[in-house]
Parts: C-alpha cells; structure tokens; sequence
C-alpha cells in the first residue's frame, strides 16, 4: 500500500466533497446493468466492498440482505462513512490493493466481491497480483463485479488507463468466466468520463474439485514447477484423451491413469523450457538440479527431439527409443516421488494421488503405445477431479500456465536472469535478424534469455527493470504451449541480404 500514499492522501484531503458527490449517486443505478447477478439470493451472503469509500455501496448491500467486509484506506473516508452510513452489517478494514492483507487475514471467502471506480488507481505492474488477490477471496460461483473508468482524471489524482480486455486476459488466466460487459454514461455527469461494467463469476463444478485445484494452483507452497506439470500432465489426458483412463478395479469414485503416459507428458512440457534455459526450481538452469532430466532426457536434447515426436501411437528406433525409456522412467519415478507423494488435500496429509510403481525391464521403447505406458504403474485420479479436468479445461489450463509462468519469472529475477521479446520483424537493409552483438542469448520462439535486460532498440540496458517482468510471463506462455524448433542449441546468425 505503501507506493499509493499519493492516491490516498488525495482521497483524504478532498473527502468531504467526494462524499458528497458519491452519496448524490445510488448504487443501485450505478450498477443497474448487473443487479440481477448481484441482488439474486443475497441474504445471508458474504460480500467484500473493495475501496469501499464513504460505504454507500456496503450499505446499499446490507439492505440486499449481505454481511459486508469494507475495504478502504483512506482514514477520512472512513470516518465519514461511519457517520453517514452505521449498518451493523458492514465490517470497516484498512486495507487496499494490490495486496489486501489484512482482507485475507480474515480467512474469509465471499459470494460477491466488489470493485467500483478503483481498477484505475491499481498500476499496470501491479494489476496481475491484484487480480490474482481478487480471485482467491471469491467462493466457487462467486462473482467480482468491477467498474471500469475511461475518460481524463481530476487534478492531483493519479489514474491509469483501463480495459476490459485486460479484464478478460485476467480472467482467462485464473479461471474466470465472463458474465457480463456493459457501457454506462458517467452518473455524475461529468464531462468525457465513461464506465465498463463487468461481473465474472468463479465456476463451482458442485464436487469441491476446482476449488481443490485452484487452491493447489495459488495457495500451495512450490519448491519447483512439479506439482503444476504434474496437474496439468493429468489435465490434458482428462481432456483430450479420456479413453486412456480406467475405473478403479475396487470401484472406488476414481480412474486409473497409465503413469507411462502422465510421464510422457511430463516430458513433452519440459523439453522446450528446459531446452531454452527457464528455470523450474532455484538455482536451476538447463538440466542442473533436475531430478528427472538425467541421462535419457539429456539425450533426447542431445538428439534435438521435439515434443511432438513423444506423442501416442509414435514409432522408435535406435538412440532415440533407448533415450525416451530412459527419460520415461526417469520422469515416472521423479513424478510418484515428488508431486504426487505432496500434492494433498487442504490441511490433510491425504494425497491427492496415488501411485502404484511397476517393475519395467529396461528395454528400449520402440511404440509409444498405451499397453507400452501402463508398464511403468498407474496413478489415481479421484473422480470428482477427474471429472473436472474433462469439463472445465478451459479455465484449469490457462491458471496452471500463469502460475507456471510466474514461478518461472520469480526464478529468474532472484538468479538475474531477464527476458525479453525478440522482435520478428522484418529487418532493415544491412541489419541482422539475431539478437545484439555480445548479448549471449538461448533463442526460444521468438524470444531471448539472457543475463542483462534488453530494450527493443536492441542495446542492452541495466535500467531497463520493467521489462523483464513484462515479457517473461509472454515467454513462458509461449513456451507451454507450442514446441520449438527441434535444435538443441541456437543456429548461427546469418547477415542480412541487402534488398
């Protein structure tokens, strides 16, 4: 809260004529183009009113029926709302984004999260976390309803600008469906002011399983990125290859899963990024540290093998069916050993999944079929999850990509390692297509990883700090979703031809 004291000190020292311009204003039409979603069976329901100002949207929503939790840091807009508004509904916090500590100290999870005309003080660094924060407090089917102001800012008050695409990027990536977006003219008439009104709702599958793995996602301590490659190995199998499962022999609500495929997975996610040098846990580069890149895994980087080569029904032969064996059985123990052993239901000791080894001869791998994939054991997937992952991938997917990504980032800024995009485009007559002369640089999809940031006029530049953070999380989504190129290493610059 600390880089907002400017925007609080400016809401304190004008409070008393902005308290009267909100209070001229009803909530229920600031917010008529989502009242259904909000006002539908409100008694008894939990909200949180974030910069809650002078409390006329908390109170308008305890006479909904709500229990409100006001959020607001500024002391002077406090106080007037005590005076003005004494509901014993409401429950006053100071606190604000993109942190809101004190919010979460509460332990509290809400039906209707609201964010009315303060989106525009959150900075854009700092938006991602923020939302990540919003996103956590809601309850499966919860909705965060937000305004969003467009138009020039008032005298001595710091604003930004505002999109709902952003909002939408935002909800794709922690599992957010859009419910609705509308335009409204601005209530106080001011002159060029505009608002977007949006309400997003957290999906609740009914079974408990997305909070499960929401809560695995966002909340669970990582030492490494394995607890999410092993969420999402298991999650596209859910979703794109719901046959390879099996119903518990016991007829338990569970499937069984061919640990050989989870495996395989596994490997297809890990080639590109450790091919490019991401780091997956402290202190890693490349293969350094990493449990299951040994001797098979290090050989199909060796070989230059894509990942689209490891997909089911593929034909081996020589080194590369001798490597996929070893790199399988690798990652197959790694797996049972590490992500699955602790991945765990919330404050349990109960795993989430279980694993059964079997004892595979160490011959080469010559077909990379299912019967193939069940030789090296099977893990259990409860049902409920498993269920889950086959519907709701659109929302699992993208969640276990950003939280990936930002691991990935957290990583490299403690090594000082910086990213930075790789414009494709066409270069000028006599200019080269590679990265800057000295810039020792892994190329990736269009991207570069390197020991000193590097700025889009091609210099390198130690003060360019915003741009590591900025362009890693566009890497590392690139990077989980489509293959590179199969070379282990970056091809020679070339000179350019003049035209």
């Amino acid at each position: 809260m600390s880089g907002y004291s400017d925007v609080i000190a400016a809401y304190d020292g004008q409070a008393n004529m902005l308290a009267e311009r909100y209070e001229a204003v009803s909530s229920e039409r600031m917010l008529a183009q989502v009242l259904a979603l909000i006002a539908v069976e409100s008694d008894g329901k939990l909200a949180l009113d974030v910069g809650a100002g002078t409390g006329r949207d908390a109170a308008w929503l305890t006479s909904l029926g709500y229990e409100v939790v006001a959020a607001e840091p500024a002391p002077e807009m406090r106080r007037i709302a005590a005076e003005k508004h004494q509901s014993r509904g409401i429950r006053w916090v100071s606190d604000a984004l993109p942190s809101l500590d004190h919010v979460h100290e509460l332990g509290l999870a809400y039906e209707l999260v609201l964010l009315s005309a303060v989106w525009q003080h959150v900075a854009p660094a700092d938006r991602p976390r923020a939302f990540r924060k919003l996103a956590s407090l809601m309850k499966p089917g919860g909705v965060l309803v937000m305004t969003l102001r467009h138009g020039p800012a008032p005298s001595g008050m710091q604003m930004h600008p505002t999109s709902t695409a952003e909002i939408e990027g935002l909800a794709r990536v922690h599992g957010l469906e859009v419910l609705r977006v509308a335009t409204s003219s601005d209530q106080g008439g001011r002159a060029g002011v505009t608002w977007d009104v949006m309400a997003l709702r957290m999906p609740d599958d009914g079974t408990g399983a997305l909070p499960l793995v929401r809560g695995i996602v966002l909340s669970d301590e990582k030492s490494s990125t394995y607890k999410l490659a092993l969420l999402r190995s298991v999650a596209r199998i859910a979703e794109y290859a719901p046959a390879a499962a099996t119903p518990t022999p016991e007829g338990r609500d569970a499937v069984e899963v061919p640990l050989g495929l989870v495996a395989l997975n596994w490997l297809r996610m890990y080639l590109p990024l450790v091919r490019a040098g991401l780091p997956q846990m402290p202190g890693n580069i490349g293969t350094d540290r990493l449990g299951f890149a040994k001797d098979g895994f290090e050989a199909l980087l060796a070989l230059g093998t894509a990942p689209i080569e490891l997909r089911v029904g593929a034909s081996l032969s020589g080194e590369q069916a001798a490597a996929v064996a070893s790199a399988l059985s690798r990652a197959a123990h790694t797996i049972a050993k590490m992500p699955a052993t602790f991945t765990r239901y919330p404050n349990s000791d109960m795993q989430v999944f279980g694993v059964s080894r079997a004892r595979r001869r160490g011959a080469p791998v010559t077909v990379l079929d299912l019967e193939m994939l069940r030789s090296w054991g099977l893990i259990e997937v409860p049902g409920h999850l498993w269920r889950a992952m086959s519907r709701f991938g659109s929302w699992i997917e993208p969640m276990l990509v950003a939280e990936w990504s930002r691991l990935i980032r957290g990583y490299a800024d403690r090594m000082g390692l910086a990213v930075a995009p790789v414009l494709r485009k066409p270069p000028l007559p006599g200019q080269s297509r590679c990265a800057p002369p000295g810039l020792a640089a892994v190329s990736f999809s269009g991207f570069s990883i390197a020991g000193n940031p590097w700025n889009a006029s091609g210099q390198d530049d130690r003060s360019t700090e915003n741009l590591r953070h900025r362009s890693l999380p566009a890497l590392v989504g690139l990077a989980l979703r489509r293959p590179v190129e199969p070379h282990a290493s970056p091809r020679p610059c070339q000179p350019a031809r003049e035209a």
